[in-house]
């Protein structure tokens, strides 16, 4: 890859983040104000000191409007972009850019998403297709067919592979019942999860993310100008990003068991951050668990176990909320549900409050380690897009 990034130029030195739930009360433009003005409290500046501002959202609103209008900006440039699920952490990434360029000095990048208002459980395609080549499966169908490929290609018995998998619903639940801005709060027991409703193929009920609404915020300096703001801010590592040419979905090759665009992710944001053992280096990870078996081909594809291992790691314990990598310590899609532009600055905000040693006693994991990544990705096995950063509480 081709990308040189900018390593300890950006720096994060403010974050905030609503409530992920339905909420009833609440509209788009409600979202957008709480999320910006929690974001401006944690830096104790106003919105007039923002320079520039990008609006994350896939189908909140068409142009920068949808957030000069509630925030009542003046004379500002807003720039709207979506980018499938990483929609907010695209936002993020070209507000990092833009101050890294020096055409501004402080900028935010806020994601939302109103999904419950629309009466679809999720988002609705937009625009449908049209030339009779388009995709009949839902994502939960499209993603059912990586369990069965999985078990058969690394010869895991299917009893032992459905026990890893309900132990990734098990452990998110476990982190999200104790985080006060999740949607579900409660643990579920493996029992339950592994009898839910079969929504495709072998994933049930428990093994799918939810559905939300929410916003969260960044704002982001210079790294030399971050002191000025707080003590404790965020460096930006690496921002990766590759969008896959959906060649998977016509390859006989492919096999189902790996993301290839989020393998190549890895590998590019990795030699930005100078990372060349992420399992010991990295003290937390947010990833994309759209689905559970989502999150274990995660695992191998962001090199955090070997191919056809992270199974066992999953059942021994490793990612756990006081494993040796904790991974979604907030608990992750499972527990806040999925508002598209909002989830990659979710992530982002829990990398913000775990390094900044600010997540609570219930869920701090330990801080002798200074770095953490977020993922996310996007579309389908064969067809996404993929988004990795990492950041850092110390320069260097």
């Amino acid at each position: 890859m081709a990308s040189h990034g900018i390593k300890d130029q950006i720096a994060i030195i403010g974050m905030g983040c609503t409530n992920f739930v339905e909420h009833w009360n609440l509209g788009l433009d409600d979202l957008i104000v709480n999320a910006a003005n929690e974001c401006y409290s944690s830096v104790g500046i106003g919105k007039d000191a923002v320079d520039a501002y990008w609006l994350g959202t896939a189908q909140g609103g068409m142009s920068g409007i949808t957030l000069a209008r509630p925030l009542q900006l003046q004379n500002k440039p807003v720039t709207r972009v979506e980018n499938y699920c990483a929609t907010g952490s695209e936002a993020l990434r070209q507000a990092a850019y833009a101050v890294a360029s020096g055409a501004y000095d402080i900028a935010m990048a806020l994601g939302v998403e109103k999904t419950k208002d629309s009466g679809f459980q999720g988002l609705n395609a937009t625009p449908p297709p049209n030339d009779g080549t388009g995709r009949t499966l839902t994502a939960a169908a499209m993603f059912s067919m990586v369990t069965p490929a999985y078990g058969k290609k690394f010869g895991v018995d299917p009893n032992e592979l459905r026990e890893a998998v309900a132990r990734v619903a098990w452990k998110n639940h476990y982190n999200g019942a104790r985080n006060s801005r999740a949607q579900f709060r409660k643990e579920v027991s493996m029992e339950t999860i592994k009898n839910s409703p079969k929504m495709a193929g072998d994933l049930g009920l428990f093994d799918c993310a939810g559905v939300a609404d929410g916003a969260a915020a960044a704002i982001v300096c210079r790294a030399q100008d971050a002191h000025k703001y707080t003590d404790k801010p965020l460096f930006i590592k690496a921002l990766s990003f590759v969008a896959g040419n959906g060649s998977g979905l016509t390859d006989p090759a492919y096999d189902y068991t790996t993301f290839p665009e989020i393998a190549a992710c890895a590998v590019d944001a990795y030699e930005q951050a100078g990372i060349t053992n992420p399992s010991k280096q990295i003290a937390l990870a947010e990833v994309h668990d759209c689905f559970t078996i989502t999150e274990l081909v995660l695992m191998e594809d962001l090199l955090f176990s070997e191919r056809g291992t992270a199974w066992r790691d999953i059942l021994d314990g490793r990612f756990d909320l006081h494993g040796q990598l904790p991974v979604n310590p907030d608990g992750g899609l499972k527990s806040f549900g999925h508002p598209v532009g909002a989830s990659g600055l979710r992530m982002m905000f829990e990398a913000w409050l775990q390094l900044r040693g600010e997540a609570g006693a219930d869920r701090q994991i330990r801080t002798d380690r200074t770095l953490a990544l977020t993922h996310n990705l996007g579309g389908y096995p064969g067809e996404m897009v993929s988004f990795i950063s990492i950041l850092g509480s110390q320069l260097g």
